[in-house]
């Protein structure tokens, strides 16, 4: 005799009666648990710092200029900057689109020279030529050339820092005739070369091709 004939002709009959019932909430709970484990767990997330519109660099940043956002930790750039407090009155290195994370190389500073040699500086150099300066972009290698300016001496021109490095450029612009700045990667020995020139010649420089 089956376990059914056994049962209560009462309880058999309110069983039958809800048995499709019975039988889809099971279902529904079943599936409900085999969506749980096939799932995925919610992506970890950090609140970055990005550009609330195109930045120029060579000014200082303000509040304004900030918004915070979160970005899945895996796809969050390395050296993201998740304060806007810390970055108010610093100043970009390089342009930056609306909308892209702000990150530690991008701030004129000690980590324009992150992850290059130890032994080298991070010299600003006057350039003669602000519109010339104005080509320039972070990366960029140069040679900077020093022509002289003393009155009644023949004009020459010579290599002072030979490949050199842009590491920013804080305050290009039109050419109003004063010059412009520009942020190089130097060895102590150039940098020393380049402040010599600067005192009696006009600096410019000569951009590299790629290698």
């Amino acid at each position: 005799m089956s376990l059914w004939a056994l049962l209560p002709r009462d309880l058999r009959r309110v069983v039958g009666r809800h048995r499709v019932l019975l039988s889809a909430g099971l279902a529904a709970a079943a599936m409900a648990a085999a969506l749980g484990v096939l799932a995925p767990h919610p992506a970890a997330v950090v609140r970055v710092v990005t550009a609330a519109h195109d930045l120029a660099p060579g000014r200082p940043l303000a509040a304004g200029d900030l918004r915070v956002r979160a970005l899945p930790r895996t796809v969050a750039p390395a050296g993201a900057l998740t304060a806007v407090s810390a970055l108010v009155g610093r100043v970009l290195a390089a342009p930056v689109r609306a909308g892209e994370t702000l990150t530690d190389v991008r701030l004129a500073g000690a980590g324009l020279l992150s992850g290059r040699d130890a032994g080298l500086l991070a010299v600003p150099v006057g350039l003669a030529d602000a519109a010339a300066a104005a080509l320039l972009r972070a990366g960029d290698q140069v040679d900077v050339l020093a022509a002289s300016t003393a009155p009644g001496a023949p004009p020459y021109a010579q290599v002072v820092a030979p490949d050199a490095t842009v590491l920013a450029v804080p305050s290009a612009g039109d050419d109003s005739g004063e010059g412009a700045l520009v942020v190089l990667a130097a060895t102590p020995s150039v940098a020393g070369r380049l402040a010599a020139a600067a005192v009696s010649s006009r600096l410019s420089v000569a951009v590299r091709g790629a290698s």
